[in-house]
């Protein structure tokens, strides 16, 4: 698949791809652009963020954006992607370093999208929250 295609793509893996992709450039436009006007943004109850955010905009004002001021090189690294129609489950791995302590974190995240009409609908995330806090601490 040439690079146009794969931009151009809908099948859920793409688009979630693309999520990941954007993220870890910072390209928060290219992140707005893979999620429905509608979208619920789940971050697991003890996460720092934890709650439930709505709009591509809400999406990324209130996690992405919280996370780089909170964060150095905050990325989420996709290594396992486990697909059955409109979900995708991504194994990922989280790693930053805390700007107010300066500890690290390398930890552990399974993430849960699903894909309608080539925009993410729905995420949650599960994450061992106590190594998130424990950087922070």
């Amino acid at each position: 698949m040439g690079l146009n295609e794969f931009e151009a793509s809908t099948a859920p893996r793409d688009v979630v791809r693309r999520q990941y992709l954007a993220s870890a450039a910072g390209d928060l436009e290219a992140l707005r652009a893979t999620l429905a006007p509608d979208v619920e943004w789940t971050e697991m109850a003890g996460f720092p963020l934890a709650g439930i955010y709505r709009t591509p905009e809400g999406v990324t004002a209130n996690v992405m954006e919280r996370l780089g001021a909170d964060w150095i090189d905050w990325t989420a690294h996709d290594d396992v992607y486990v697909v059955d129609g409109e979900n995708v489950v991504v194994l990922a791995r989280y790693t930053a370093a805390n700007k107010a302590t300066g500890e690290p974190i390398d930890v552990r995240v399974a993430h849960h999208f699903t894909v309608r009409g080539g925009l993410i609908v729905r995420f949650e995330q599960f994450v061992d929250t106590a190594k998130v806090r424990d950087a922070m601490a």
